[in-house]
């Protein structure tokens, strides 16, 4: 009984496990969405870290991993790394989020929605949020 358990067990780890070539894809999508990340911030001085981010009116949201960057303008940026589950707003799905107080905090959970379909795809919880902005 003990070896059947084990082996349904280690069936479904394998199951779970990348293959090679998946792996490498992950590796590559991670290094291109630094770069892109990288890209996306130069000229931009990382500020102080908050828990918070005030609602600006943001010109633009984007993705580059699990990291998502609000633009208030060519000089503002916040940046907040989430855990993960978000992605597809790089590929255009829609970010939800909701507020009671009126920022986004870091521990917020958002939302995303296909833009084709209008279906959920995914959700993410906002790390502490880091202002980025021109100048030394």
């Amino acid at each position: 009984m003990k070896a059947v358990l084990a082996a349904i067990i280690l069936c479904g780890v394998a199951g779970c496990a990348q293959t090679p070539q998946q792996r490498l894809a992950t590796e590559r999508a991670d290094a291109a969405a630094a770069v892109d990340l990288g890209k996306e911030l130069a000229g931009l001085t990382p500020r102080e870290t908050s828990g918070c981010m005030p609602r600006y009116p943001t010109t633009q949201v984007k993705a580059y991993g699990p990291t998502i960057v609000y633009t208030v303008s060519r000089g503002l940026k916040f940046r907040s790394d989430t855990a993960g589950g978000c992605e597809r707003v790089g590929r255009g799905d829609i970010l939800i989020t909701r507020s009671p107080t009126g920022q986004l905090c870091q521990g917020d959970i958002a939302q995303t929605i296909d833009s084709g379909s209008r279906t959920f795809s995914g959700s993410c919880s906002f790390g502490p949020f880091v202002r980025y902005t021109k100048g030394s």
